[in-house]
């Protein structure tokens, strides 16, 4: 059995999508019809999430943590349990390409990290144009990139066991997962090939997320320079 896992705190607004686009990919020929769960954390929701999911085909588990690292620990351990050979992860803001989980398989690694797409950079306002013109100028979306992204990230069960797991970090959990997998010898493939398309909002659900990473890219636009 394969397995995803996507947390979710507040997600009202684009968690169906989400949810749907996983479903696509769990339908994908090159699984020859192995079972996928499809397991979202909501974490301390106060908004509609929680009432959507629940007329979705997925499962959902509640937890009150407003933690990252621990929302997709504990989605991880359900599926594990269940008997998961694979785990897949993405994020409730974006949305995987439907041979998503097939290309994670296809790399025969032992993680499989991936990289991520914005198509609209609308929210960010007055910014939208030179955020998606610095994106495109400094991101490497290729084979053999080094970026580390929860919303496109697969671990083989063993691996996953191998270091203990997502760690109950705020942010950065999924960094520090791979760093230590990495660590332990485990083989990586960084690859362009499992696609993902994530948001570009304004408003950070993790301190130190991608959200977070746009957000200090406007600052350092509107930061003055002072001369020497």
């Amino acid at each position: 059995m394969i397995g995803i896992v996507i947390p979710a705190h507040n997600e009202a607004l684009l968690v169906e999508c989400c949810v749907r686009a996983a479903l696509a990919a769990a339908r994908h020929a090159y699984l020859s019809s192995e079972p996928v769960e499809i397991i979202v954390v909501l974490d301390a929701c106060s908004d509609d999430t929680e009432a959507i999911v629940s007329r979705l085909p997925v499962t959902s588990v509640v937890v009150n943590v407003r933690n990252v690292g621990a929302a997709r620990a504990a989605g991880a351990q359900h599926l594990l349990e269940r008997g998961a050979r694979w785990l897949a992860f993405t994020d409730a803001d974006s949305e995987v390409s439907k041979d998503w989980l097939a290309e994670q398989l296809r790399q025969e690694a032992d993680v499989v990290c991936g990289t991520v797409a914005i198509d609209d950079w609308s929210d960010q306002d007055a910014y939208a144009e030179r955020l998606e013109l610095q994106f495109r100028a400094t991101y490497c979306d290729a084979d053999g990139h080094r970026h580390i992204h929860g919303a496109n990230l697969g671990i083989s069960a063993q691996a996953y066991r191998s270091v203990g797991g997502f760690a109950p970090l705020v942010s950065s959990e999924d960094v520090a997962l791979v760093e230590a997998l990495e660590a332990a010898g485990a083989r990586i493939a960084w690859s362009a090939a499992p696609r993902v398309h994530t948001s570009a909002r304004r408003v950070a659900r993790a301190p130190g997320g991608f959200a977070a990473a746009i957000c200090l890219a406007i600052d350092a636009m509107t930061t003055p320079v002072l001369a020497a």
